[in-house]
């Protein structure tokens, strides 16, 4: 459940640049998954109604709900919609399919540019998905930008968490995460704040490449009690495997070791079996004998 990320969704699904330091296959953070609660307003296009109706486990599922919604709308409010339909082809990796829906979808009254954001960001998460980031950098750009002008600061917000997730030199994606940590926390929109814990995490993770211990470890704290604020109950676990997988970089086995071991029994009440947690664990237990 813990690491590991397939790509990047929402705030509630943390888009965790990989962590590359010293583990064997822990590339935090695959579960930040989320989503499911009925349509609740007409107004669909806002961030939280689009959050209702994915669900990033089941791509196909999500695309069905939001061909359906798309069909149910008009206007703009159809062709976001649409983008969302392009992004969770890109999930099933059918990106030609992706960029061919994305490619019709134009709106001459978009003004100043907000259906154009949404093209230009799921358009770049199409590329990186495919491999081809260095095409995909100009788009989360543009669509930054756009987004700016328009006043849609949580989209804003999550083009610029796309563009750090390109940066492959530690330092810069460090950098470039703090930039969109510091635009979510001056936002005056709740959509646009709900991206401070993933953000944090992925500069955790910038922060561990670079070789930064303590000052990821103090950045993993602090998403904790986000989740714990939000009742994110999955989400809390995986902030606090974060945090014990960071002890452990520090050679701080006992307090790595009691972190993961409440994870495991507090699972185990859950009847859910974690390969991550075990595999810390059976680190953390060679490391202590």
């Amino acid at each position: 459940m813990f690491p590991g990320q397939r790509n990047p969704g929402g705030p509630a699904r943390a888009t965790a640049v990989v962590c590359q330091t010293a583990r064997p296959r822990s590339n935090p953070l695959r579960a930040l998954r989320l989503c499911a609660r009925d349509r609740a307003s007409a107004t669909i296009t806002r961030v939280a109604d689009i959050r209702a109706l994915w669900d990033f486990d089941d791509p196909v599922g999500s695309e069905q709900r939001f061909r359906a919604a798309a069909a149910a709308a008009d206007g703009p409010e159809r062709a976001v919609l649409l983008t969302q339909v392009a992004r969770a082809l890109g999930l099933q990796e059918r990106y030609a399919d992706g960029h061919a829906l994305l490619d019709d979808l134009t709106d001459p009254s978009d003004k100043p540019g907000r259906l154009q954001a949404h093209v230009d960001l799921e358009r770049g998460r199409l590329l990186r998905s495919a491999g081809q980031g260095d095409q995909a950098r100009q788009y989360f750009a543009d669509a930054a930008r756009l987004a700016a002008e328009a006043g849609d600061e949580a989209l804003e917000v999550d083009a610029l968490h796309m563009s750090a997730l390109l940066e492959t030199v530690p330092a810069d994606a460090v950098r470039a995460n703090r930039e969109a940590l510091d635009r979510a926390r001056a936002s005056s929109d709740p959509e646009a704040r709900r991206w401070e814990a993933s953000l944090l995490n992925n500069l955790g993770c910038a922060l561990v490449d670079d070789g930064r211990l303590d000052e990821a470890l103090d950045v993993f704290e602090t998403a904790v009690p986000l989740r714990e604020a939000r009742d994110e109950r999955r989400e809390t676990q995986i902030a606090r495997w974060m945090v014990a997988w960071t002890l452990r970089l520090m050679g701080r086995t006992d307090e790595a070791l009691t972190m993961q071991r409440a994870l495991k029994t507090e699972l185990g009440a859950e009847g859910v079996e974690d390969e991550y947690v075990d595999e810390e664990l059976a680190l953390l237990e060679q490391q202590a004998t």
